[in-house]
């Protein structure tokens, strides 16, 4: 996939890499010139440059407030796409890398309560939610599912007496029953899950049976069931210029055949960089990030995986 450089690229240091659970390593970036970072919020993620065709994303789970540094935890995925192994074997302190961001699709909404449920490196956006919100005095839960305790990032910091907080090790007591958590959940509650696609599919499920509002954040994409490519012309507003996109073809590979530059990142609809305006038409939905209340509006899309379901979009390109 090429993802040309944007604007928003950055050097930063490694400043620490320390192993804080099996498998799982916690580096903390500085900017390489010395000065602050962005901005961001809890939910936000970085892209992690490894080379022009190697792009990884990463949530923050640092201190939003601590504009000097940003913390990343990283899951070693032998059977990945080898991003998070190259990371574990070559990324040492004083290594100078490339970053992109932050970017927020997965915020922290104001809500009357609040029930999060992680699966494994799951746990790394919610960490800064869950600071935010027991900081604000807020009512909240912490369900957090794990294969063994050796390999749940944060264990120590969350799980402790005295706070509404649990941990499921798998094998230790069994699957985590979401149906069961989000039945006793406070009503009006949020629920923010991220982790498996499974974990991620019960607790969509479960939370629409009882009343509760979902949000998560998916690692990988959600299977789209029943899809057919059919061929489109994508009119770009700005450009002034007429792009077909063959059914056997992305939008993105045509955009960028066409000389268009796209940022784009994981080309698999779940970082959300390759963002664009939909100024006319009606899109086919095939990204993991936009809630159905998002993709029924049909005002933005993300082109590396979406479709039209009309025969012509025009866009703000």
């Amino acid at each position: 996939m090429r993802s040309p450089a944007t604007e928003n690229d950055r050097e930063v240091v490694i400043r620490h890499r320390t192993v804080i659970a099996d498998e799982v390593v916690e580096l903390v970036f500085e900017a390489a010139d010395g000065g602050t970072l962005p901005r961001w919020d809890p939910g936000a993620h970085i892209d992690l440059v490894l080379d022009p065709g190697t792009v990884r994303q990463y949530s923050l789970c640092g201190d939003p407030a601590d504009r000097r540094r940003y913390r990343v935890a990283v899951l070693r995925e032998v059977d990945g796409r080898g991003g998070s192994v190259r990371i574990h074997e070559k990324l040492s302190v004083g290594k100078v890398v490339t970053i992109r961001g932050p970017r927020n699709h997965f915020p922290l909404e104001e809500h009357a309560a609040y029930v999060f449920l992680a699966g494994g490196i799951g746990i790394t956006p919610l960490l800064p939610m869950i600071r935010q919100v027991e900081r604000a005095g807020s009512t909240w839960e912490l369900h957090y599912a794990g294969r063994t305790r050796g390999r749940m990032a944060y264990f120590a910091e969350l799980v402790v007496p005295g706070r509404p907080a649990q941990a499921v090790v798998s094998s230790e007591e069994g699957r985590i029953d979401v149906d069961a958590i989000l039945a006793s959940a406070v009503r009006g509650s949020i629920v923010y899950c991220c982790g498996p696609a499974s974990l991620i599919a019960a607790a969509e499920d479960a939370a629409a049976r009882h009343g509760l509002a979902f949000r998560a954040e998916h690692f990988v994409p959600k299977e789209i069931h029943g899809a057919v490519d059919a061929a489109f012309t994508v009119r770009l507003a700005a450009s002034e210029i007429d792009v077909e996109v063959p059914a056997g073809r992305s939008l993105l590979d045509a955009l960028l055949d066409a000389d268009i530059a796209i940022p784009t990142s994981c080309g698999e609809g779940t970082c959300g960089t390759c963002e664009v305006t939909v100024l006319a038409g009606v899109p086919d939905h095939r990204d993991s990030i936009l809630t159905a209340d998002e993709q029924s509006a049909g005002d933005r899309m993300y082109v590396c995986v979406s479709r039209s379901r009309s025969a012509t979009l025009v866009l703000d390109l």
